[in-house]
């Protein structure tokens, strides 16, 4: 599993790291926010 992980991503074609940060980033904080709004949902239908 960790070998697929490591050759899913690709440091060959890609020359900046920190691009790859940022997205790494960018989906874990759309993952919370998305947490958040479900949480937010869940709560308001609560009787």
């Amino acid at each position: 599993m960790r070998h697929a992980r490591l050759s899913g991503m690709s440091p060959v074609l890609e020359p900046n790291p920190q691009d790859s940060h940022k997205k790494l980033g960018l989906v874990l904080g759309a993952m919370a926010l998305v947490t958040v709004i479900v949480a937010v949902i869940a709560t308001l239908a609560s009787p």
